[in-house]
């Protein structure tokens, strides 16, 4: 994965693979600390303290399809070469939170990425759940929530090609306005 917006996907199929209903994304850009933080959390089943501690072992997963898990540990490797490092706190029967430290500026922290294709992709993919994306950077700020999307839109689809288009849109505006205000 070669932008982090794609591990962000990942672990968000993650969640909904786990029974979330909810899934928030926060991204926080603090350019005065030289901070990238990336927090997922989700009201899905959580996981004990066995498996919380084999999170990061790439022959680790609870998938039945396939014998490797590379998700998170490719993402504690991504954080770690950009001079930070992953966390990960579970509680069985109430979710867990993903949140992986970056150093904004580091040479080889990976882009984040196409956020609003991401995100498209997640509402698309799971039009039965909910996402809120919050967007920090430097104290500006930008919010998408798809449950008061959905209240708005009430005759349409939240998949509706044309409600797609304007998220996607949306969020490219809302992402570059707070980054253009910073």
């Amino acid at each position: 994965m070669l932008e982090l917006s794609l591990h962000i996907l990942d672990i968000v199929e993650n969640s909904t693979r786990a029974g979330a209903k909810t899934v928030e994304i926060i991204i926080r850009e603090e350019t005065d600390k030289d901070l990238l933080a990336i927090e997922i959390h989700d009201d899905g089943s959580g996981m004990d303290e066995t498996t919380l501690k084999r999170l990061t072992d790439p022959f680790f997963t609870t998938k039945s399809v396939r014998k490797v898990g590379l998700g998170l540990p490719l993402l504690a490797q991504a954080a770690e070469t950009a001079g930070g490092k992953l966390a990960v706190k579970s509680t069985p029967g109430k979710g867990t939170t993903v949140t992986a430290f970056f150093k904004l500026n580091h040479i080889d922290r990976q882009p984040l990425g196409d956020m609003a294709s991401t995100l498209v992709a997640m509402i698309t993919g799971n039009p039965d759940r909910d996402f809120i994306y919050r967007h920090w950077h430097d104290g500006n700020d930008y919010l998408l929530d798809t449950r008061e999307i959905k209240e708005g839109i009430e005759d349409m689809e939240i998949t509706h090609p044309e409600v797609l288009n304007f998220l996607r849109e949306n969020i490219k505006k809302g992402i570059a306005d707070i980054g253009a205000r910073a």
